[in-house]
C-alpha cells in the first residue's frame, strides 16, 4: 500500500530543504527519504529533508531533525531553523515570537521578527557559542593558505582566498580530507573592499548549496579571530546574504536572515 505524506518546500538565502510536521506524518527511514526526496532530477530537489516535532524535553518548545541530500543526519542548520520558525508561526502552530528548538547541537532560541499579525519578515537565531577543539594544523590543500578550524555545533574549515570559487575544485577533497574524520563543511571566503564577506559554502552531505547559516556564523567568527572583519558581518553567499553578530557580551553568534515559502505538495514515502 502506497503511503503519502504532506510536505512543505522552503528555503533561507536559497538553501532549500523539504519540510515535513512529524506530529502529522510519521518517517520510517528518513535517511531514505531524504535520499530520494532530495533528487533534483527524480525528486521534489532540495538540500535535504527536515522533520519538525514536538520536543521531549520541557527546555524546548519543540525539535528538529535534519537529513542532508545523502541521508547522513546533521546536527544543525541555520537556515532550516530560521524557516521553522517562519513556519510554525505563519501556520498557526503557535504565537509565540521566541522559539526554542531542539536540535542536536543542543537547544537554539528563534527570535521571529514579525511585521504584521500572520507574516515573519526574518528570524533571528542565537546560535550559541563558537568552539575551537580541533588542533588547527595545515591541510595540505595545493597553494591554499591555512583555513580556520570553527564549530558551530557541526565542523566548518574556513579558507580566505580571493578566488571562492575554488569551492568546486576542492570541497568535495577537503570535505573527506584525513583531518576531518567526521568530514567537515567547507568555506572559500574573500573579503570584499565594503568589509562584507563573499562566502562559498561546499556542505557536508549535501555538495555545493546556495547558503548554509551555521557556514556564515562559521565565517564571520573566523573572519573576526584572524583580524579581518569586527564581530559584526554581512556574509555574502549564493542565494543571498546572513547578517552575523559575535557578540562579546555573552561570546554568542547571533544570525539574522530570510525565511520562505516555495510550495507545499504529497510525497510518497520510499519502501
Amino acid at each position: 500500500m502506497t503511503t503519502t505524506v504532506r510536505f512543505t518546500k522552503m528555503h533561507g538565502a536559497g538553501n532549500d530543504y523539504i519540510y515535513v510536521d512529524n506530529t502529522l506524518f510519521n518517517i520510517p527511514d528518513p535517511a531514505k527519504a531524504a535520499i530520494l526526496w532530495s533528487d533534483r532530477h527524480k525528486g521534489i530537489g532540495s538540500d535535504g529533508l527536515v522533520l519538525i516535532g514536538s520536543s521531549p524535553v520541557p527546555e524546548a518548545d519543540f525539535s528538529m531533525r535534519i537529513f542532508n541530500a545523502d541521508g547522513s543526519e546533521a546536527m544543525m542548520c541555520g537556515n532550516a531553523s530560521r524557516c521553522i520558525g517562519k513556519y510554525l508561526f505563519e501556520r498557526g502552530i503557535t504565537t509565540q515570537t521566541q522559539i526554542r528548538l531542539l536540535t542536536l547541537s543542543g537547544v537554539k532560541t528563534l527570535e521571529l521578527h514579525v511585521n504584521s499579525p500572520k507574516h515573519v519578515n526574518s528570524v533571528t537565531v542565537d546560535m550559541g557559542e563558537p568552539l575551537f577543539d580541533v588542533p588547527q594544523q595545515f591541510l595540505p590543500n595545493r597553494g591554499l593558505s591555512q583555513g580556520t578550524f570553527v564549530s558551530m555545533g557541526n565542523p566548518h574549515y574556513v579558507i580566505f582566498t580571493d578566488n571562492v570559487n575554488l569551492v568546486e575544485q576542492k570541497g568535495s577533497t577537503l570535505e573527506n580530507h584525513p583531518a576531518f574524520p567526521q568530514r567537515c563543511n567547507i568555506e572559500f571566503a574573500q573579503i570584499l573592499p565594503d568589509g562584507s564577506i563573499r562566502t562559498r559554502v561546499w556542505e557536508r552531505g549535501s555538495g555545493i548549496t546556495m547558503a548554509c547559516g551555521t557556514g556564515a556564523c562559521a565565517t564571520a567568527v573566523a573572519a573576526c579571530l584572524t583580524g579581518r572583519a569586527s564581530r559584526k558581518s554581512s556574509i555574502i553567499m549564493d542565494g543571498g546574504t546572513l547578517d552575523i553578530e559575535w557578540r562579546e557580551a555573552d561570546g554568542h553568534v547571533y544570525m539574522t536572515g530570510p525565511a520562505s515559502f516555495a510550495f507545499d505538495g504529497e510525497a510518497t514515502l520510499p519502501d
